[in-house]
């Protein structure tokens, strides 16, 4: 009778004639309103060289949909490049990117009723915003990321957006001239793509493979290559065959899923950010993972890539050894990964290693054996301690010392710890302090790296320490700790640091202290006083409301967030460590 047009009985299809009308403007026809209808979320623009390659990934995503049998309909959704807001007020807004990214995707999709989902991402935020979406959402997904940028030359050096950060901190102190200094600034980015060592992009890009939501092979690749282009081709075709088959994130990102992650992170030596994203995004999908299971992992998988920024070599150098399939592999033959896990090409991480080369590739020095690896640890060190009641995170890669004691120089802002580092006001021994630069005191936890390049550029990366309840940049290497939680906004300890405190960071140990009594900084947080809101209207003031603690992933839904101070644990002081009988300076 449905198609008795004569008929006077209204059917479910002839209530859906609006929507198909107007979907007839946006060029369906009559057989496609058969086909599952497929979200292509693309963070193309020119803002940023890290997202201005995907315009033409969303053409392959579209194609790779229909020849999959799918009706694509793509929408944009934003960016904020790290690289050039670093150092700025305009930095503040890139952790909120992360979730104006996930509500705009997740927003479109649920307003839409998509069927399926691939998410185009370059830039740091893009991929995690986009995994938190799909997470969220649960319907069959994707990922697809924009690619590396290939590497900047200048006198046989490789150079990257990090060897200009180094490059300001080498110019003010006196090692390079104005003319060195302009031609690493000239050369260092040479086109489209994402930073392009194991920073914070490419470790979240090979962390989404390693959890089964990206296609194998494809976080390494080059975003000038045109083997990324066949590569998101394909990537449509599969996500039209997950819709088909209904396989959906939940069974992909199982919390054995999230450990594979966190143990590539941990043997390619990657950003601290992946911590902070990780966690973000298991809350997304209601599976259970803490701090605590990065140190877990960490203890167990070794370090043995030898990847920039405390290292040599690039993400291009890594595709060229066999990607991170390659260390999987390695990872599965120890017994480490768990190989049962399902992917999204429909099979499990094992058979989809199974045609992977085994063991280390020759005649090259990126890739260590597992056995005499880099590092025997995992890279990320997990710190607790009575500045840190609520955890922190630390990088020890390429650091000569992981232990250091000295007196505190307390800065309320990235800014004035900047202005004293290139003023010279910092020596060796110093433990910097950098604090209301958490994700609510910020707001938006700012990361750290232009203190943290201008000090390597002076010659005090292993000479000083620095914590702060803010971030750091993927690029950032050296004695510095972040994500201090409680953050300073909340009264946490890191706020009643005074300059010249002895404070201990020692990732031996995994301790982070101030030489204080409990009852000297019990005294110290009765006299605290929250500071003045920075900003109290817009974006930035609903996120201070509603952002959580980093401890947590700086997740804005959070299940008390009603409440904003009751989600932070106003007690901390029952779990401060007395170490008044410390050694003293």
């Amino acid at each position: 009778m449905a198609n008795n047009w004569n008929s006077k009985n209204i059917t479910e299809g002839d209530r859906r004639a609006p929507n198909r009308a107007m979907l007839r403007a946006v060029g369906f026809g009559d057989q496609d309103f058969e086909k599952p209808i497929v979200a292509v979320a693309s963070g193309h623009s020119t803002i940023t060289p890290c997202n201005s390659g995907l315009r033409r990934l969303e053409d392959a995503a579209t194609e790779g949909v229909r020849e999959g049998g799918g009706m694509p309909q793509t929408f944009g959704t934003i960016t904020i490049s790290d690289g050039i807001s670093m150092g700025t007020e305009g930095m503040k807004f890139s952790l909120m990117s992360r979730d104006v990214i996930a509500d705009s995707i997740e927003t479109v999709c649920r307003g839409q009723s998509m069927d399926g989902l691939l998410a185009l991402g370059g830039c740091d935020k893009n991929m995690p915003g986009a995994m938190i979406a799909i997470a969220r959402l649960n319907i069959p997904s994707v990922f697809v990321y924009g690619g590396t940028i290939k590497p900047g030359k200048h006198n046989g050096r490789d150079l990257n957006v990090v060897s200009v950060f180094e490059a300001v901190g080498e110019f003010n102190g006196g090692k390079i001239d104005r003319e060195e200094f302009r031609a690493i600034e000239t050369h260092a980015c040479p086109g489209s793509g994402s930073c392009g060592g194991m920073y914070t992009a490419n470790t979240m890009s090979s962390a989404i493979e390693a959890l089964g939501m990206a296609l194998p092979g494809s976080s390494t690749m080059a975003s000038p290559d045109q083997e990324i282009i066949e590569a998101t081709a394909n990537a449509g075709r599969t996500l039209v065959s997950l819709i088909k088959r209904d396989l959906r994130p939940a069974a992909i990102m199982t919390r054995k899923a999230f450990e594979n992650a966190i143990m590539v992170v941990m043997a390619l030596g990657g950003s601290t950010n992946a911590v902070l994203h990780l966690l973000a995004i298991a809350h997304s999908m209601n599976v259970e993972l803490s701090l605590d299971d990065f140190e877990t992992i960490a203890k167990k998988i070794p370090h043995i890539a030898d990847m920039k920024p405390s290292g040599k070599y690039l993400a291009v150098d890594l595709h060229a050894q066999g990607g991170v399939p390659r260390v999987m592999k390695m990872l599965l033959e120890a017994g480490h990964l768990h190989g049962d896990c399902m992917t999204v090409t429909g099979l499990t991480v094992a058979e989809n290693l199974a045609n992977i080369p085994g063991g280390v590739p020759e005649n090259q020095d990126l890739i260590y054996s597992l056995d005499k690896p880099m590092y025997s640890r995992g890279h990320l060190v997990i710190l607790r301690g009575n500045i840190a009641p609520g955890g922190a995170v630390a990088k020890i890669s390429g650091v000569k010392n992981p232990a250091i004691t000295g007196p505190a120089r307390v800065f309320d802002s990235e800014t004035e710890c900047m202005d004293a580092i290139l003023a010279d006001k910092i020596q060796a021994g110093d433990i910097l302090v950098i604090r209301y630069e958490g994700p609510r005191g910020g707001p938006g936890m700012r990361e750290m790296l232009s203190p943290t390049s201008a000090l390597i550029g002076k010659g005090l990366g292993d000479a000083v320490g620095l914590i702060t309840d803010g971030r750091f940049s993927g690029g950032t290497y050296g004695m510095v700790v972040g994500h201090v939680a409680p953050e300073a906004a909340v009264g946490g300890p890191i706020a009643l640091i005074r300059e010249g405190d002895v404070i201990t960071i020692d990732s031996h140990a995994n301790g982070l202290d101030v030489h204080l009594t409990i009852d000297e900084l019990i005294a110290r947080s009765k006299d605290w006083q929250p500071p003045a809101t920075r900003y109290d209207r817009g974006v930035a003031a609903k996120y201070a409301r509603l952002v959580g603690s980093a401890e947590f992933g700086a997740v804005t839904d959070g299940e008390a967030i009603s409440n904003p101070d009751d989600f932070f644990d106003r007690e901390w002081h029952k779990n401060l460590k007395d170490i008044s009988s410390a050694k003293k300076l």
